[in-house]
């Protein structure tokens, strides 16, 4: 449930709002009270979550748009885009734009590693320095950049060497922005989702999925609403103090 109005008054921009964790952390925030930005490749996916906001809350001026994360035009066009619509720059900014093109790492194609590089690494650092630069630019006293990383990042996870790569990296990525970005008040954390149920674990079979779970202390796959529970206290005030880190929601797995 959402802790009262701590986000009112805030301006927020989602990458890869139009399904799954992205969603959640958009229907969250907004619930909170922010403005929330649905930025998505595919713009119905995008337009589709606006629906829900404004179904669910309406009065709010929420606005959904097309992006593509790993392309620097696009992204600044973005940014560009809602400072003259909102006359301010966001000051939550959630980069949860990411892809999967598994395979084993001896058959893994070569344009498969550098598109999930691309998007999930590439994008998150040109979503972090667009939206800084229009912060600092501004004389914004604070904001809160979160990054969707991944357990896998940290532990890697069989087939999936390219995306294991670009969620370790977005981690060493929040650490050296935090250490820049504090003194102009941004603060810069990770969230690193385990097994969650969203449109990517759909195609899971059924079996493997039981195997999964049978792994988590907690006994079950997360729901994406849990991860956006998380962003949404690092994009509030409750975590002030709280810079560079990576909260691991995952049910327990990997414990140690």
């Amino acid at each position: 449930m959402a802790a009262t109005t701590r986000l009112i008054s805030r301006l927020a921009v989602v990458t890869g709002g139009g399904s799954g964790i992205g969603r959640a952390v958009c229907q969250r925030l907004a619930s909170e009270g922010a403005t929330v930005v649905v930025a998505d490749l595919n713009e119905d996916s995008a337009n589709q979550t606006l629906r829900i906001l404004t179904h669910d809350l309406k009065g709010q001026d929420h606005m959904a748009a097309a992006v593509d994360v790993s392309s620097k035009e696009s992204v600044e066009k973005l940014v560009t885009s809602i400072q003259c619509r909102y006359f301010q720059p966001p000051s939550v900014c959630v980069n949860a734009a990411g892809i999967t093109q598994d395979d084993f790492l001896l058959k893994m194609e070569e344009a498969d590693f550098d598109k999930v590089i691309r998007v999930n690494l590439k994008g998150s650092f040109l979503f972090t320095q667009a939206v800084s630069k229009a912060l600092v630019a501004c004389g914004a006293p604070k904001g809160s950049i979160i990054t969707v990383g991944s357990i896998v990042g940290k532990v890697g996870n069989i087939g999936q060497a390219n995306y294991s790569a670009s969620k370790a990296g977005v981690e060493g990525l929040t650490r050296t922005a935090a250490k820049e970005l504090s003194r102009f008040g941004i603060r810069c954390n990770c969230v690193l989702p385990g097994f969650i149920s969203t449109p990517m674990t759909d195609k899971v079979p059924e079996k493997v999925i039981s195997k999964i779970t049978s792994m988590v202390p907690l006994g079950r796959m997360g729901d994406p609403a849990e991860v956006a529970d998380v962003c949404a206290f690092l994009a509030s005030d409750d975590s002030r103090y709280i810079t560079g880190v990576s909260i691991e929601v995952t049910g327990g797995l990997f414990i140690g």
